[in-house]
């Protein structure tokens, strides 16, 4: 069942997708599994993700946050897809990283409940921009 306030799948690909670049210059780093989650993360400001599995953890957050000593991936810009995506919503995401894919743009991707996250390497940052915008409208965030 939709949520209020959701876009389902037919109203929302007939819609523009937009994305907002967000202004922070992101980096993922690795944990070990047994490590407690470290306590800079919570200086992490308004964006940070951690995911732990079986294997390992890893946390995106602003890059200047990363210990020199962790194993990590710097230099990364994020776009977010605006809009409450509902869960039934088939191809938005297909659609932007198979743009990103022709352009020769490797990515990082997160989900969150309501919406999803692209990151390129900044040095792709105006390749990407290029790129997605036969598919989407840019916004970039101050």
């Amino acid at each position: 069942m939709p949520v209020k306030g959701r876009c389902t799948a037919i109203n929302y690909i007939e819609e523009n997708v937009v994305l907002t670049i967000l202004p922070e210059r992101l980096g993922v780093c690795r944990l070990e599994n047994e490590m407690p989650f470290p306590d800079w993360l919570t200086k992490s400001g308004t964006f940070f993700s951690l995911t732990r599995t079986v294997d390992e953890t890893s946390i995106v957050c602003r890059e200047e946050l990363i210990p020199a000593d962790y194993p990590s991936e710097k230099g990364l810009r994020a776009f977010k897809v605006q809009g409450l995506l509902d869960f039934n919503v088939i191809g938005i995401l297909a659609s932007l990283l198979n743009s990103l894919a022709a352009g020769g743009i490797s990515v990082f991707v997160l989900s969150t409940y309501d919406t999803d996250y692209i990151l390129v390497k900044q040095e792709n940052l105006e390749k990407a921009i290029r790129a997605l915008g036969n598919v989407a409208t840019i916004i970039r965030e101050t």
